[in-house]
């Protein structure tokens, strides 16, 4: 048996237009946002969803009740271990505040690895990591088989699929599409990463390393 688990960031936010850090705090999604989600919904229509979970945080819960429309007969559950990165003090700041201090690639890398301290007010990359990696296991024991949606947030969604595979770490998109397979031995690989399905570009995804890397998974 596999599962297979659809992973979708949120769509574009007003902090997100305005390069300003979200994490823990929230915004709503703009007009090309909404619209964006529902390129996205169209594009997963057809997709045989069997479960649905989002992280609790506002604009993903919006984004994940669109994608789910054409699949009313799909429940919603929320997780907390889906919440975005805590940026402490530099939420609702603008991301060159951040930059100021560390660039995003070497936070990022830091994080991926465990060995940041957290931001001011913020967490801890180890915490964060280790409650990344249990929400999906999590995810992936209460559903052995079918299509899982999995709606949530940039670094979040990309810190798992960088656990998966090396070439999940390149920059997600607003309501971009990445798939992830799990056998029942555990065993995951990564099928599809960062497909820009709503047409929204890079407009607030922002590199995961020093190197931009092209998605090298279909």
């Amino acid at each position: 048996m596999t599962l297979t688990m659809t992973l979708v960031r949120h769509g574009r936010t007003h902090f997100n237009a305005r390069r300003i850090l979200q994490g823990r705090c929230d915004s709503p999604l703009t007009r090309d946002g909404r619209a964006g989600v529902r390129r996205t919904a169209q594009h997963l229509a057809t997709t045989p969803f069997t479960a649905a979970w989002s992280s609790p945080s506002g604009r993903a819960v919006s984004t994940a009740v669109e994608l789910l429309r054409p699949h009313d007969d799909v429940p919603l559950r929320t997780d907390r271990g889906l919440l975005e990165f805590a940026f402490g003090d530099y939420e609702q700041r603008p991301e060159s505040a951040l930059d100021d201090v560390i660039s995003w690639p070497e936070l990022v890398t830091e994080v991926l690895a465990g060995r940041h301290p957290g931001l001011p007010g913020g967490e801890h990359a180890a915490e964060f990591m280790a409650r990344t990696r249990d929400v999906f296991a999590r995810i992936a024991t209460q559903h052995d088989d079918g299509h899982v949606l999995v709606v949530g947030h940039g670094l979040a969604l990309g810190a798992y699929l960088a656990t998966v595979d090396d070439a999940g770490r390149v920059p997600l998109p607003n309501a971009s599409v990445s798939t992830v397979e799990v056998d029942a031995d555990g065993t995951t690989r990564l099928t599809s990463v960062a497909v820009d399905a709503a047409h929204q570009g890079h407009v607030a995804a922002r590199p995961m390393s020093s190197v931009t890397r092209v998605p090298s998974v279909a």
